[in-house]
């Protein structure tokens, strides 16, 4: 069986801003004292139906919506006219619903309509008037008239700056997976070849090294080469990327904490001389990845981070002093952010790195990422 759908007022995207036009619905109340009998009867009950027709009006749109804007504008006269001018004041609810009309000839055939209800109200009611009382509703009629422009013009922008991020985060991803494309691209035609030849040329070596053993070590070392000249191909692509080092990464890292109130205490040489481009952009996004989450989620006010490099690795821990991983599982323990992980795990695996997360009861998160170093042999080629 479905679940009931949970009863709102308002929706929830409008906040609190509906419950704060909603309290100004105590002054047609008021406006009804000193009535009496049949004449007070039909004042509440007006005033709730007007009262329904402003928490409708935040929610139906199309024909439903013009049904209930025209009950509101038939509301008001009346209550204006067989009761007290002032209730006129109940436009400004109008007012605002007629922003809501996107396309212009919706817009001006609602305030068409509501300027004639305001002008008939002042005829009927205006030259029973005093001087005195005219004037004073006048600046709020004219408040009323330009705010549906004020807030249709405001309804558009937020819409407007909406689009934009939508459309800036399609352009991210657009140029995310036009760089993959182009890194697969210039991997496969760098490189298909000559693992091609790697291959065949293995299996020649398996072959001969029972026959000629000669034959075999010569191929062998070929291998040696072709490899190597793989491993340069593949420095040189990296090379071309935008590389960002850790160094450059720890001072953005350092400006988004503080913006966060949190202290960033960095120890270690954050130079890393020569580790690779590749290493460090990668060391780089893991930096940004788990300062991200920190931010997002650890409530913690102290970040520590350091770097070493060892004898056969570099090595970068993330420390925080905030809630732990005790809300793990829901993504919400500081360091320990389902998504994040999974893609620092991605990359790291490319260059037969490892990470490990740890969390003491009341001492936050600790992030442990190392990465081996490549280093040169003694014929000038590569190896791990």
């Amino acid at each position: 069986m479905a679940e009931r759908a949970k009863f709102r007022l308002f929706p929830q995207k409008q906040g609190f801003f509906p419950f704060v036009w909603a309290v100004y619905l105590v002054l047609p109340i008021l406006n009804l004292r000193g009535e009496t009998g049949m004449k007070l009867i039909l004042g509440g009950i007006m005033i709730a139906v007007f009262a329904l027709s402003y928490r409708q009006l935040y929610w139906v749109r199309g024909g439903v919506f013009n049904v209930w804007l025209i009950i509101q504008m038939l509301l008001i006269v009346v209550l204006s006219v067989f009761y007290t001018p002032y209730n006129l004041y109940m436009g400004f609810f109008t007012a605002n619903f007629i922003a809501y009309y996107t396309e212009n000839k919706g817009f001006k055939i609602a305030f068409t309509s509501f300027v004639i209800m305001i002008l008939s109200v002042l005829f009927l009611v205006g030259r029973g008037m005093e001087w005195e009382s005219v004037i004073f509703l006048a600046p709020f009629i004219v408040i009323m008239l330009i705010s549906p422009f004020g807030v249709r013009s405001m309804n558009r922008n937020q819409k407007l700056e909406k689009e934009l991020d939508q459309a800036n985060e399609v352009i991210k991803e657009l140029v995310k997976r036009e760089e993959r494309m182009r890194i697969a691209r210039d991997l496969h035609d760098t490189l298909g070849h000559t693992l091609s030849l790697i291959t065949l040329k293995s299996q020649l070596v398996e072959k001969l090294v029972t026959k000629n053993t000669e034959r075999a070590q010569e191929e062998a070392r070929e291998i040696q080469r072709t490899s190597r000249a793989a491993l340069r191909q593949v420095r040189e692509l990296v090379s071309e990327m935008r590389a960002v080092s850790v160094a450059e990464e720890l001072a953005e890292a350092g400006e988004m904490l503080r913006t966060a109130e949190i202290a960033l205490e960095v120890e270690g040489d954050i130079s890393l001389e020569g580790v690779s481009d590749l290493t460090q952009n990668i060391l780089s996004l893991c930096i940004k990845e788990a300062v991200t989450n920190i931010v997002k989620h650890s409530r913690a006010d102290k970040c520590f981070i350091g770097v070493a490099k060892l004898a056969g690795e570099v090595r970068i821990t993330v420390k925080d002093n905030g809630i732990g991983l005790q809300h793990g599982e829901k993504g919400n323990g500081g360091l320990n952010d389902g998504n994040g992980m999974k893609g620092m795990a991605e990359r790291l695996s490319l260059i037969d790195g490892s990470l490990s997360l740890s969390s003491a009861e009341g001492q936050g998160a600790k992030l442990i990422v190392a990465i081996p170093l490549i280093v040169k042999d003694a014929q000038g080629g590569e190896t791990a």
